[in-house]
C-alpha cells in the first residue's frame, strides 16, 4: 500500500513541477499524468483483489453437514509470552536443541530456543508431572496470562458451533473449566464430563523475537503438557459408542499425536485399539482425521499404514506433511526441513504419494482416503481423488480466508493488515515434467490435475500482527469441511 501511495505521490509533484514550468506543453501529457495519478489512486492492491474475489467464490455447498461428532481430544490452554514465561522462571537462554520427550525446565529452555529460531510450531510432552505443574502455576499466574479452549477436537468443535444450523457434539476429558469456556451450542456427552481440567502451556513468540541468539523469523507458538487423558485417548471407545446415539453425519477424529509420548508399547497396543473402535463406526459416515506434530517415525509409519486407509479425510500442515513422507521413506523424504515458504511441485509430489500409497486412487483400492487438506502460511492446497468430493474451490478458498480472518481477530479480511506471501508462479510437480502455473488475484484458487487427483491451491493473506496463532490449523480444517461435499460412495 505505501509503495503506491509514494509513487502516486511522485507523479503528482511530477505533473505540478510540468505544468509550472511549462503550461503550454500539450494537453496530452497533462492528461496522461493525471489518468496515471487517478489509476495508481483508485486501482486495489493485489491482497484488496483477493479478499474480494475470495467472496465470489465460496459459495455454500448445495449438501450441508447437520450433525457433527468431535472427539476426542480437549484441555484448557494456557496461553503466555514463551520468552516472559521462560524469564519467570530465572531460565538462562541456551543453545537450541530439540528434545522428543521433556525432562526438565532445561529441555524446555532448549526446545523452545529450537523451534524459535526456526518459526515453528511444535508440540511436546512434559514427563515430569511434578515438574510440569510448578510452570504450570507460574504460567497461570503469568501477568496477562489467557485461557482458552484448547485441544484439535475442541478447537474443532467449537469453530463448528460458530455455524447455527450445526449441532456438534463433543466428546474428551472434559472438566469444569473447559465445559465453562465451551460454545453453550455444543453437545457433551455426561461420560465426558472429569472432575478436573488438562491444562496445555501455548509459549507464543512474535517475529523478530529474540531468546538468545536464536531470532524468530516469523510468529508462532511452542505447545507442552503433561495430559495422561489426551495421552492415551482414554475416551475413544466413549466417543464411538456415543455416535450410535447422536448419529451424525461427519465425524472429526484428532488426538492420536498425544499418545506419542507414552512409549512404543503403550502406543502399540493403544493404537491397535484405535483401529478397532474407528472401524466400528457406520460405513456411511465420513470420517477426518486432524493430524499434528509428531516425532517418532515408527508411530508415524503406523498411523499411515493401519489408520489413514480407513478415513475418508485428512488435515495436516508443512511439518507433519514432510514428516509422514520421512516415516514413509516418500518423496523428498531427504529434506531435513522446508526452507521457508514449501515448494509447491514438492508439496504436490507428496500429497500425490499419499493419496496413491494409503488412498482410494485406485478403484479396485479397500482404502477410504480420498482427500488431504494441507495448509502452511503462504498457502493452502486441497487434493481430491476425482469423483469424491466437490466444492473444493470453495473450500479452500473459505480455510484460506479464515486463517487471515483470525489470526488478526477480524470478522473480515483487512487488506491493510495482511500480505500476499504465495509464490506468484510454480510448478505442479517436482519429480515429474509438470506445467507452469501462475496465481491470478482475480480467480486465487488455482486448479492443476495429475492422473486422477485434482489439486486447488488457494494462496493466504498472512496477517502481519498475528493477535493469536493457536488453533489456526483446526480453524482451517473445520471451515474446509464445512464448505465440502462428499459425494455418493460408488
Amino acid at each position: 500500500m505505501w509503495k503506491k501511495a509514494l509513487v502516486a505521490a511522485l507523479l503528482a509533484l511530477v505533473a505540478g513541477f510540468v505544468y509550472h514550468t511549462d503550461p503550454t506543453l500539450p494537453e496530452h501529457l497533462l492528461e496522461v499524468l493525471s489518468h496515471s495519478l487517478a489509476t495508481l489512486q483508485e486501482a486495489p492492491s493485489v491482497e484488496e483483489t483477493i479478499a474480494v474475489a475470495w467472496e465470489t467464490l465460496i459459495t455454500a455447498p448445495g449438501q450441508q453437514w447437520s450433525r457433527v461428532a468431535v472427539g476426542v481430544n480437549a484441555c484448557v490452554d494456557v496461553v503466555v509470552s514463551g520468552v516472559g514465561l521462560l524469564q519467570a522462571l530465572a531460565a538462562d537462554p541456551r543453545p537450541g536443541q530439540d528434545h522428543d520427550v521433556l525432562r526438565s525446565k532445561e529441555d524446555l529452555n532448549e526446545a523452545f530456543a529450537h523451534f524459535l529460531g526456526r518459526g515453528a510450531a511444535a508440540e511436546r510432552f512434559f514427563a515430569d508431572r511434578e515438574g510440569f505443574q510448578r510452570i504450570a502455576r507460574a504460567a497461570a499466574e503469568y501477568p496477562g496470562a489467557q485461557f482458552y479452549v484448547g485441544g484439535n477436537a475442541a478447537l474443532i468443535g467449537q469453530k463448528l458451533a460458530t455455524y447455527p444450523q450445526l449441532t456438534v457434539l463433543l466428546c474428551g476429558p472434559i472438566g469444569p473449566k473447559l465445559h465453562e469456556l465451551l460454545d453453550e451450542q455444543i453437545v457433551v456427552p455426561p461420560t465426558s464430563l472429569q472432575e478436573t481440567d488438562e491444562y496445555h502451556l501455548i509459549l507464543e513468540y512474535k517475529a523478530g523475537e529474540q531468546w538468545g541468539p536464536a531470532q524468530a523469523p516469523q510468529a508462532n507458538r511452542f505447545i507442552f503438557s503433561h495430559d495422561v487423558a489426551n495421552s492415551e485417548m482414554s475416551l475413544l471407545e466413549t466417543f464411538v459408542a456415543s455416535l450410535e446415539e447422536f448419529q451424525p453425519d461427519l465425524v472429526v477424529l484428532s488426538g492420536l499425536h498425544m499418545m506419542e509420548g507414552q512409549g512404543r508399547e503403550l502406543w502399540e497396543e493403544r493404537l491397535k485399539e484405535a483401529v478397532v473402535a474407528i472401524s466400528d463406526i457406520r460405513n456411511e459416515v465420513p470420517i477426518h482425521l486432524e493430524l499434528a506434530s509428531m516425532t517418532d517415525r515408527d508411530y508415524m509409519n503406523s498411523i499411515m499404514q493401519e489408520v489413514m486407509p480407513i478415513v475418508n479425510s485428512i488435515g495436516l500442515n508443512e511439518q507433519e506433511l514432510l514428516f509422514l513422507s520421512q516415516a514413509g521413506s516418500g518423496p523428498h523424504s531427504q529434506l531435513a526441513s522446508w526452507n521457508s515458504v514449501p515448494d509447491v511441485g514438492q508439496v504436490s509430489d507428496i500429497l500425490l504419494w499419499l493419496l496413491e500409497t494409503h488412498g482410494r486412487t485406485d478403484p479396485e483400492s479397500e482404502a477410504d482416503l480420498s482427500r488431504v487438506h494441507f495448509h502452511t502460511l503462504a498457502y493452502h492446497i486441497l487434493a481430491t481423488v476425482d469423483g469424491h468430493w466437490a466444492n473444493q474451490e470453495a473450500a479452500v478458498a473459505a480455510g484460506a480466508r479464515v486463517a487471515s480472518t483470525q489470526a488478526c481477530g477480524v470478522q473480515q479480511v483487512d487488506a491493510s493488515r495482511v500480505r500476499l506471501r504465495a509464490p506468484l508462479r510454480f510448478h505442479g510437480s517436482h519429480a515429474e515434467p509438470g506445467e507452469s502455473l501462475a496465481l491470478d488475484p482475480r480467480r486465487p484458487v488455482t486448479v492443476w490435475h495429475r492422473r486422477n487427483v485434482t489439486f486447488h491451491l488457494s494462496p493466504v493473506l498472512v496477517c502481519q500482527q498475528p493477535l493469536r496463532t493457536v488453533g489456526l490449523g483446526d480453524a482451517i480444517s473445520a471451515e474446509g469441511l464445512l464448505f465440502s461435499v462428499m459425494l455418493r460412495r460408488q
